[in-house]
């Protein structure tokens, strides 16, 4: 791991205090919590993110896909008023307990020698490692994972229960003795939140079958009823805990530079700018990329703030 770290590290900020999960190491950095961005006074909001971008230099706001749409929409309204590249708004397709375990990791990889680019990127990749599902004593309201005719009869039925994972790969089983749900190929620990639901079935059967190295508990997350549709549930993640490991996951993986912004990347898409590798389809390698890094070299202002209205 690399000897020397920034000055002021990349602020990862969640949307609420149950999102900010405690340290999961000594190098774990604090969350910025956002309390209520869409009932507080849209200056306040304003003077808020300021001030994380003043002292940070830059901020990744992680958010639940459960968050109201008036909490999306402010945080779009603030990003554009302060005309910045430096907010990226990370909305992954997880459940809110995944968010949380998510943002963790971040907050981890945010003491270590990675730049702001490369960090956010990381979010995207690390998204892949994680395996979340939940223990429901309903799936009559699952919107998020495909649900059979005969999986929604026997929601109606007393003392039902449904093992459910809804990230990377959607799978819904009936608990009962032959009930099995695939796990990660790789060691991981367990992150359990107890709900209004027995949650025996996660800790004495799944957490087993799925090796776990370790099992911690945490408060249910204030978003996970609407996620999953019920508040009879028990959510469950597993994921990767060891910076090492997360750090070299994240080095191993080709950089690039943003054509637009100019920060340097993983992946294909730079999440602070929202922008896109550019497609040439006429000459060569060489003739495209002397375009694009002529594109980067010189932009017009007025297109990078159509492109920030644009993407928000």
């Amino acid at each position: 791991m690399g000897d020397g770290e920034p000055r002021v590290p990349t602020a990862i900020a969640v949307t609420s205090a149950d999102l900010a999960l405690p340290p999961q190491d000594e190098r774990t950095l604090p969350a910025a919590v956002l309390q209520d961005v869409d009932r507080r006074p849209l200056e306040h909001v304003l003077a808020e993110l300021q001030t994380l971008v003043d002292q940070h230099g830059h901020v990744i706001v992680v958010c639940s896909q459960a968050v109201p749409a008036s909490v999306e929409r402010r945080l779009h309204t603030v990003r554009a008023l302060l005309e910045t590249d430096r907010i990226a708004l990370f909305r992954p397709p997880l459940p809110p307990l995944g968010i949380a375990v998510l943002a963790r990791q971040l907050r981890q990889l945010a003491s270590c020698d990675l730049s702001p680019g490369v960090l956010a990127s990381a979010g995207r990749l690390l998204t892949h490692y994680i395996h979340a599902g939940a223990l429901l004593g309903s799936v009559a309201r699952l919107d998020h994972v495909p649900v059979g005719l005969k999986a929604h009869a026997r929601s109606w039925v007393p003392g039902s229960q449904f093992g459910v994972v809804a990230h990377p790969v959607p799978q819904l089983v009936k608990v009962g003795p032959e009930a099995v749900l695939a796990g990660p190929e790789f060691g991981t620990w367990l992150l359990v939140a107890k709900g209004q639901h027995p949650s025996d079935w996660v800790t004495g059967t799944l957490a087993p079958s799925w090796h776990v190295q370790g099992l911690r508990e945490t408060a249910l997350p204030a978003e996970s009823a609407a996620w999953w549709g019920t508040g009879r549930l028990t959510e469950f993640c597993a994921y990767l805990p060891d910076l090492s490991v997360l750090y070299q996951l994240v080095t191993s993986v080709r950089r690039s530079t943003c054509h637009w912004c100019g920060i340097d990347v993983i992946g294909d898409r730079c999440v602070f700018c929202s922008a896109t590798p550019p497609v040439y389809d006429d000459g060569g390698a060489d003739g495209g990329r002397d375009r694009a890094l002529g594109h980067r070299r010189d932009p017009a202002l007025g297109r990078r703030r159509e492109r920030r209205a644009l993407t928000g």
